[in-house]
């Protein structure tokens, strides 16, 4: 693979040449899929425009399918037609799209900017986040969030096991139709430790043990699939409780002014990041512009619009106030220490070897 080594002087003399040549070339399309609502907006606002501006021969184009990007990919694959250029995708899908070929191995330190001090970007991604075909922007987390006005004041949840606790706090909740955070959830409020989790969820007792829990509060319960609708059925109090990503949620609540209220207990933690699809015909350009869209001042500018924390270790420090509403973005991070108290990290190993089995079983108890 070419070694980038893009410039801002280059970037700058690239995007006059695009002007001077607009005329004579066509622009590229590069179709970048991603997760829809404020996440994407995020994307949008901090990458996509002032790339597209710096390079007017480039035209991005979203797609919002990343909730089934691996099955896309897939599906992409054996038409031989892959139309996709750069995807959004969770690290456990991200490995198995890997292994099955489906996207390109990324040498990093060959494809990715250095920090500012010269850090190898190897070096620079919070440890653990880059993937052998994955390139992290951000961290997250899934949360558990309520609408405060559905509860008393002197009664409001703050803990998963509040959660569960359909007597003392009643209504019905809203759940990802998805295992993972859900099957951590259930062992979590019934009582297993945060380090425990994973290993007794590699057991079929654990497994049982999990879905269980879930029975509790079956009959209270109502499943999304796309992000948005978390928020919008807790703004609707169709629900008094939804998990959610937790940059829709600070949305929701700052931006839009709902009265939702984010449990930080047991927030599943995770990344989110990039993939760049095998047999796609603008792997170049897909190339240069993860250059530019991941390098420290890129994934410190995503956070001026939406509360996720920067996936690079050069970024924290230049995070700052949100660019609308002007209001410090440091305390609605997943990682700032009032938030981070009891945080379960996703483990991607293991819903990469038991994803695939336990989407089943989730899938049949769903419909039970």
């Amino acid at each position: 693979m070419k070694k980038l080594a893009l410039t801002t002087t280059a970037l700058a003399a690239g995007a006059l040449l695009g002007v001077a040549n607009a005329g004579d070339a066509q622009a590229t399309d590069l179709t970048v899929v991603s997760w829809g609502g404020a996440y994407t907006e995020s994307q949008v606002r901090a990458y996509h425009e002032p790339y597209m501006e710096l390079n007017p021969d480039i035209n991005i184009i979203n797609d919002d399918s990343s909730a089934n990007a691996l099955a896309g990919l897939r599906a992409q694959s054996q038409a031989g037609n892959v139309t996709w250029d750069l995807v959004d995708m969770l690290p456990s899908d991200a490995q198995l799209a890997c292994d099955e070929g489906l996207i390109m191995p990324i040498d990093h330190d060959e494809v990715l900017a250095e920090a500012p001090d010269g850090t190898p970007a190897s070096e620079d991604f919070l440890p653990g986040s880059l993937g052998e075909c994955f390139i992290p922007q951000i961290v997250y987390s899934t949360v558990m969030t309520f609408n405060n006005e559905m509860f008393p004041d002197d009664n409001q949840p703050n803990t998963i096991e509040d959660f569960f606790n359909v007597d003392d706090f009643p209504g019905r909740r809203a759940i990802q139709n998805r295992p993972a955070a859900n099957l951590e959830w259930a062992l979590y409020a019934d009582g297993v430790a945060i380090d425990d989790i994973y290993d007794e969820l590699e057991t079929e007792e654990g497994v049982e043990r999990a879905f269980a829990k879930l029975d509790t509060i079956k009959e209270h319960l109502v499943f999304w699939s796309e992000g948005a609708q978390a928020p919008q059925l807790l703004a609707d109090k169709e629900v008094a409780f939804a998990t959610g990503y937790n940059g829709r949620m600070f949305n929701a609540a700052e931006v839009e002014g709902q009265p939702f209220s984010i449990i930080w207990d047991g927030q599943i933690v995770e990344w989110d990041g990039w993939v760049v699809p095998e047999g796609g015909n603008n792997v170049d350009v897909v190339m240069e512009y993860l250059h530019w869209a991941t390098d420290t001042q890129r994934l410190a500018d995503q956070a001026k619009f939406i509360s996720y924390g920067p996936a690079r270790a050069s970024s924290a420090d230049l995070v700052g106030e949100h660019a609308d509403l002007g209001i410090d973005m440091g305390p609605h991070m997943p990682t700032h220490p009032d938030n981070y108290q009891s945080p379960i990290l996703l483990n991607n190993d293991f819903w990469t070897d038991y994803g695939d089995e336990l989407r089943e079983r989730f899938n049949n108890w769903m419909l039970q």
